[in-house]
């Protein structure tokens, strides 16, 4: 069996690196080989050039094809994987024409399995075992009403006049803050065109306290189903969003006012801007080798009855580079490893699915997610 791991950008390079140094059979596909070279020559000598049709024709069956490439080649990957009998793995969101190979994928007898990154990924662990708790604690009652809130960032160990430094894809930060988002904020769904029109504050809970900027992302909606919610739970907020440090909307005004210049423009046209204006972000934003970068995460559930807390917790994350490598790098690859060591095992389902959330694989991965982060704690805060 040979994983086929794809894509070798700025998230990639630990999982990939865990995989070669446990001695897997592993072939690295990237666009262009010396660059992967860079991230894993010293490891394997088994460094493809990646083309769409040059994979499908290297793969077998019971192989398992790793995409870390633009989640917009994910499908054609996955459907690859459909017609030569293999499994497929993912960090990246569920797309709808991803889900809609559910089927197929079940009638092969084959595993998709997605959102297995940092967020979405740890963040959806996370999210499952607050639940399954919840639902198992003395204050698990039809009349609580409900508040779960899930935010997570990239941001600079040491902060910058932009409050920001690019971890993942650049063009990709900035496709985001086109998207708009819908969440539940006091019992009433909020829409948002964009981001900046939603920015509140966040008081996290580590060990030195600090307070962050956030904002709803995406469709927060669905995730009340995927989360095991219960249709008829009292839910008076639920969010899913980014946080950022202080400062950041101000520093990046000038952004938002480019983005929102680039409303009427043709998908092409907004493309080229984005990208063009990405790269030279990059070039000002980026980390210095050996530079650290953060990474932050905060996924809470808190149940009240009769207007007081019976039930509150908190998983707080905080990471940032050190030798290993990036923090981002490693919390978005190094759970991609754990869901294709469960594949192998036979331990998540055939079929299109995300993150797991089987408590056996929850306590497994968070073990391994803990050595990863310099801080990681499930806080009760009615204790």
């Amino acid at each position: 069996m040979t994983i086929h791991w794809c894509g070798t950008g700025l998230s990639s390079g630990p999982g990939l690196r865990r995989l070669l140094e446990a001695g897997r059979k592993v072939a690295v596909w990237n666009r262009t080989p010396d660059k992967a070279r860079e991230v894993a020559g010293d490891l394997t000598d088994d460094i493809r050039a990646y083309s769409l049709e040059a994979l499908t024709a290297a793969l077998q069956p019971g192989d398992i094809a790793v995409s870390m490439l633009p989640a917009d080649q994910h499908v054609a990957i996955a459907r690859a994987c459909l017609s030569k009998g293999a499994h497929f793995v993912s960090s990246s969101y569920i797309a709808p024409e991803m889900k809609a190979l559910d089927d197929a994928f079940r009638d092969a007898g084959l595993v998709s399995v997605n959102e297995v990154g940092l967020d979405p990924g740890i963040d959806h662990l996370m999210a499952h075992d607050l639940v399954a708790r919840y639902r198992a604690s003395p204050a698990y009652h039809a009349d609580n009403v409900l508040s779960f809130l899930s935010y997570c960032g990239g941001v600079p160990k040491i902060p910058n006049a932009f409050r920001y430094k690019f971890s993942w894809a650049p063009a990709g930060v900035l496709k985001a803050l086109r998207s708009p988002s819908r969440s539940l904020r006091n019992f009433s769904e909020l829409r948002v065109s964009r981001p900046w029109d939603a920015i509140t504050r966040y008081d996290a809970p580590l060990p030195q306290p600090e307070s962050f900027e956030v904002y709803p992302n995406r469709d927060s909606y669905p995730f009340m189903q995927d989360y095991r919610f219960d249709p008829d739970w009292k839910v008076r907020d639920f969010v899913r969003g980014t946080i950022r440090l202080n400062g950041w909307a101000d520093a990046w005004a000038p952004i938002f006012a480019e983005i929102e210049g680039l409303e009427g423009a043709t998908p092409a046209e907004v493309d080229a801007a984005l990208t063009a204006r990405a790269n030279a972000l990059l070039k000002e934003n980026a980390y210095a080798p050996g530079e650290p970068d953060r990474v932050i995460l905060f996924v809470s559930l808190k149940a009240e009855r009769d207007g007081r807390p019976v039930f509150h917790e908190t998983w707080a994350m905080d990471a940032w580079g050190d030798a290993r490598g990036s923090a981002m790098g490693r919390l978005v690859s190094v759970p991609v490893t754990l869901a294709i060591e469960a594949v192998e095992a036979r331990e998540i389902p055939v079929g299109v699915h995300a993150a797991p959330h089987d408590p056996r694989l929850i306590a497994r991965w968070m073990g391994e997610i803990g050595k990863l982060a310099q801080y990681l704690h499930r806080i009760n805060h009615l204790v």
